[in-house]
């Protein structure tokens, strides 16, 4: 079972690093798109090509939180999700990045939308309305899962111990 365990482990690890790489390729395009766009001089194409390049690296963002993510959690950690307050930390590190994204993401399409067509501000809004639903799930998967901590301090103790491991 130690082997499967440590298979599992070096499964992630691979997978962190894919994600950090493709943040990194992310990063690389939205570089070379702010660059064309600066130096192509300084007009609403070029303020359309900095926004698509906000948009990347806001995704950019997503993929090393996850990266990072993983390896804590997974590999360094080598934690086992299952008390409320490890499902509560893990939720919350991956849900700020998603919400954050998702907001960057819904305001990228209203320029988008504002400036080229206006009919998609109904879609661009409606990714803005998720964000904002997720949030307030998000805050009430909080508030209820601090009830759960309650009843169970043994883990809480549990999740500050393992986070020794990183220091």
């Amino acid at each position: 079972m130690k082997m499967l365990m440590r298979a599992f482990s070096i499964v992630h690890g691979c997978m962190a690093a894919l994600f950090a790489c493709a943040a990194l390729m992310l990063i690389a395009i939205a570089t070379k798109e702010a660059w064309v766009a600066f130096f192509g001089g300084l007009n609403r194409a070029a303020a359309q090509q900095i926004i698509e390049a906000i948009g990347l690296l806001a995704a950019a963002v997503v993929a090393l939180q996850i990266s990072q993510t993983i390896a804590e959690e997974e590999v360094m950690r080598d934690a086992h999700i299952s008390g409320p307050t490890r499902v509560r930390r893990f939720l919350s590190r991956f849900m700020v990045v998603i919400v954050v994204a998702i907001a960057i993401e819904g305001l990228v399409a209203t320029f988008r939308a504002a400036h080229e067509n206006s009919t998609q501000l109904v879609y661009a809004a409606s990714i803005l309305i998720a964000a904002g639903v997720l949030l307030a799930a998000w805050g009430v998967f909080i508030r209820l899962n601090r009830y759960a901590e309650e009843l169970e301090p043994e883990a809480m103790a549990q999740a500050k111990s393992e986070d020794r491991k990183l220091e």
